[in-house]
Formats: structure tokens, sequence, C-alpha cells
């Protein structure tokens, strides 16, 4: 067991000293006992390490908001330790941080196994939608709708406790680190960047899987060279806790073929990577083109020797009013309108909301009394469901609201109240 600074991570060693590392990561919501009926069997070869995100299991609450800052943290775990090298599998979250440490730092990981993984979890928007959830109901509503996502109905059905035990790992997650860590899900995509995993990689996903399911396992398998894929039957999302012994036959025989250990000059234990395959550089990460995005003009954005505040545009603009509000704006853009669109997203949101001099919190609530002033109640819904993405409670919304009441008058509040009310009901409804 491990006392935690805010750099690091909760964790534990099972298994010989003198052994290999073989690190297990955790999924959103659940604790490193996920991983507790392949212990016995890992540490016969492994010295097995397990860690807890942030928040979880009675870890410091410590939010990380990307897949990035995850790993970091990770790492300095690890070389607070001496551990340099070593084997990693992960589920879902943890298989994320596997990929960005195969990706960012190749010279660490023997071999991995990418479990319930996606190079890209669903949309942004359904991330952060359950962000706003989590911001205004707590976490019981994801809890109880956890065995739905995880299981399956008959394994549900004939492990009450099991399920039951499920819900109690999200009910006693930190709020705020659970929150922190959809918005890292919601932000990681490593799909154009697969083609640069050089280690020999075992993708396991379980059939039924409804979150990450096989579909999201063969876009992982084409992309990566060294890659295997293996499908548990009658297995859902947390494949691990419904089928342990297949998950753990798995795991061994990928680990054992895949990364050969031997002793080095100082009688310790060092772990050889198999050999990598020769694979050609991918090209660089572009940018990915929203629906119907109107040409860049003519003239050099650069020419002025500043950088183009287009592409951050659209990338705050997506991330304030989500992906689904963007791409309707964009796609009915014409030749009309186009050019507007084009400057909305350039000006309001590459130079204003991007300038760092205040939070978007902040800025929240200063649009919001902005619509309510100018009576801009279309506008007032979409930006009320920006203030919730950007991290404003329907409280706090409200006291924007009765601000303004006294400044821009009781009739144009009125109005924001019936808005803003709808919008929050919608938003804040649990969908289970």
């Amino acid at each position: 067991m491990s006392e935690t600074p805010t750099n690091t991570l909760q964790y534990r060693f099972d298994g010989r000293e003198d052994a290999p590392v073989l690190i297990l990561g955790p999924s959103l919501g659940t604790t490193w006992h996920m991983w507790d009926r392949q212990v016995p069997e890992l540490i016969k070869q492994w010295r097995v390490f397990r860690f807890d995100l942030p928040g979880h299991g009675g870890a410091p609450a410590y939010p990380s908001g990307s897949v990035g800052d995850l790993t970091a943290r990770l790492l300095a775990t690890l070389d607070s330790l001496g551990v340099h090298r070593f084997g990693y599998a992960g589920c879902a979250l943890g298989g994320a941080v596997g990929a960005e440490l195969a990706l960012r730092h190749p010279e660490r990981v023997a071999s991995l196994a990418l479990i319930a993984t996606s190079p890209r979890f669903g949309t942004a928007d359904e991330f952060r939608q359950r962000g706003v959830i989590v911001r205004s109901n707590g976490l019981d509503p994801i809890a109880r709708s956890a065995p739905d996502r995880w299981f399956t109905g008959g394994f549900a059905a004939a492990q009450p406790a099991i399920t039951e035990w499920a819900v109690q790992m999200v009910r006693t997650t930190d709020p705020g680190c659970y929150i922190a860590h959809c918005e890292a899900l919601a932000t990681f995509d490593v799909r154009r960047e697969l083609g640069r995993i050089g280690v020999p990689t075992l993708v396991l996903v379980g059939s039924e899987d409804q979150v990450t399911g096989p579909a999201e396992a063969r876009t992982l398998v084409a992309g990566i060279p060294d890659a295997r894929l293996a499908v548990v039957p009658g297995a859902s999302h947390l494949v691990p806790v419904e089928q342990p012994a297949a998950v753990t036959d798995l795991l061994v025989t990928h680990f054992s073929t895949a990364w050969q250990p031997a002793f080095d000059a100082t009688g310790q234990m060092a772990i050889q990577a198999a050999p990598v395959k020769p694979v050609l550089a991918a090209p660089p990460p572009q940018q990915v083109v929203p629906v119907a995005e109107i040409a860049p003009p003519l003239v050099d954005p650069h020419a002025n020797g500043r950088p183009d505040p287009y592409d951050a545009g659209i990338k705050v603009r997506r991330e304030v009013l989500g992906d689904a509000h963007v791409d309707r704006a964009l796609a009915q853009a014409d030749e009309f309108s186009g050019d507007f669109q084009e400057f909305v997203t350039r000006y309001a949101w590459g130079e204003v909301w991007n300038r760092p001099g205040l939070d978007r919190r902040t800025r929240s609530c200063i649009t919001l009394t902005a619509m309510v002033a100018g009576g801009h109640l279309d506008e007032l819904a979409f930006h009320t469901r920006a203030a919730l993405r950007n991290g404003l409670t329907p409280a706090e919304i409200k006291e924007v609201l009765l601000q303004a009441a006294v400044y821009c008058g009781v009739p144009a509040a009125n109005s924001a109240f019936k808005v803003a009310q709808q919008v929050i009901r919608e938003e804040t409804t649990p969908h289970e």
C-alpha cells in the first residue's frame, strides 16, 4: 500500500519482489479490486502492480482531467519505486492509459493488453453530459445504472452480490474526480496514431459489450501493427469480473509469449521486449474536419505572423456547446451564412472565449446575463446547456438569473427562468 502525494497514484503490489512487473489498470468507477480474481494466477510469474484512479477506492481526490495526466501520475509513481519497464493490461479508461504509455513512452512498455478499450470512447458530448448529471444529481443515478453497462443481464441476475458491489464502488467514488475522468475520456482520441504502437498487443473484448464492443476492438486490431484479437463469449464491458477465468488465461498466454524475462548483470529480473516489426511512420495527426465545415479564406491567415484562431475556435466551440449543436450550425451554413459561421468560430470562440483571463464558468455567467439583457431566448437555451457543461450547477444558474432580474428587469428574467428551467430539466434528468 502507499501514501499518495498529489502527483502519484494509490497502489499496491502482489507477488515476488524479484519478478517482472505486470501492471493492471482499472476502469472508470472501479477500484483495483476489479482484478482480484486474476491476481492469484498472475503472481505465479509476475509481480502484479495495481493502482486506483484518483478519488476511487479511498484514493486522495486529486482530479485528473486527461489521460495524459493520469499516465504522467502513473509514471511518477513507478519512477519513485524504481520500476522502469513493465507489462501493462488495462480495462476501458485503464486501457486508454495503456495506449498512451505505448505511444508516448514505448521504451517503458514490454507488452500490452487493451481490454474493453477503444481508440475513442463514444463522443465527447456523451461523457460531458454524464458530468452534468453527476454534478446535478450526484453519483447515485450513474451507480444504479452501472450493472446494465458492465454486465450481461444473466450475470447480474445470477450474481446479486457482485452486482451490488459494483453499485457501491461507483457510489463511493469522489464526484469531482469522476467528472474529471469523464472529461479525460471525452478528449481521448488516438485513432490516427494507432500505427505507432509498436509493442505486442492483445485486444480483448466481451462479445456482449455495448459500451466498447467488438467493433471498437477490431478498429484497434486493424490499426496496431502487432495486435491480436480475443473475443470472450457471454461477457459485457467489465469482462475481467464477469469472465475471470477466461481473461486470466488470455493474459497469461499473451504476456508469457510476448515478453520473455531474463536476469541482468545485477541479478535482478529484467524484461526484454519482443522484437518490434518495422512500422512505417504514421502521418502526423490532422484536424478532423467537422460536418460541412466552411472552407478557409483565400487570404493567408498567417500573413501577419499570428496563428489562425479558427482551429482553436472550433475546438473551444465544440467543448462548450457540444458536437451536435456545432455540427447542426455548420451543416446549415450555405453561401449566404457561411462567412458568419466562420467569423463566429474564429473571433468569438478562437479569440475571446479562448483568452486566459477568465475561466469558462465565469464566461458562462457573463454570457447568460448578456442573453437575458438582450432578450435572446434561443441563444439563452443553448448557453444554459453550455453553462452546465462548463461546471455551473443549476443553483448557480438560478443565482445568475436572479442577479440579472435586478439589473436587466423582471420581465426579461421571467422569460429567462422559463427557458433555463426547461433546459435544466432536460439536461439533469438521468436517462436509465
